[in-house]
């Protein structure tokens, strides 16, 4: 079993590099299984295409722009993933839908894919969250222990 917890953003822009804020606090708090790997994938794209082959499981967290109040968060699984790629909801989304689409048209695509994300308030210069964001980040780190339990990958608190 392969699982992966991509965390994805620019912290140079303040909301928007909460992806990576949440990867960082989930191996703070948690001891992962062997077959977890953790990524902080930045801003990248392609470049991420071997590391994300033949996934049992991919789990994303990034900002997500979708129309709530800021610091609103979402979870899109299942059919609901689909739709996360035909409106532009996150500035990594081309790459990140490129990076699927090349593993979808090689047969190396992940088996589940979840999508966690948080609308932003701020995308400004600046390498601190919002004080909303920055609230619902002990959240959205529960939300990838959910997920990672619901394909049988069990954290454990440190």
């Amino acid at each position: 079993m392969r699982v992966v917890v991509l965390g994805i953003g620019n912290i140079l822009l303040s909301d928007e590099g909460v992806g990576v804020r949440v990867v960082e606090r989930l191996e703070q708090l948690y001891r992962l299984p062997p077959v977890v790997e953790v990524i902080d994938g930045g801003t990248c794209g392609m470049e991420m295409l071997e590391q994300l082959e033949d996934l049992d499981a991919l789990i994303v967290v990034d900002c997500v722009r979708f129309g709530k109040p800021p610091a609103t968060p979402v979870l899109l699984k299942g059919e609901d993933v689909p739709v996360f790629f035909k409106t532009k909801l996150s500035p990594h989304q081309v790459s990140l839908s490129d990076v699927l689409a090349s593993l979808e048209f090689t047969d190396r695509a992940p088996k589940i894919t979840a999508i966690i994300g948080i609308q932003p308030a701020s995308m400004e210069l600046g390498m601190e969250l919002t004080a909303g964001v920055l609230a619902r980040v002990d959240e959205l780190v529960a939300m990838a222990v959910a997920e990672l339990a619901a394909v049988g990958c069990h954290a454990e608190p440190r």
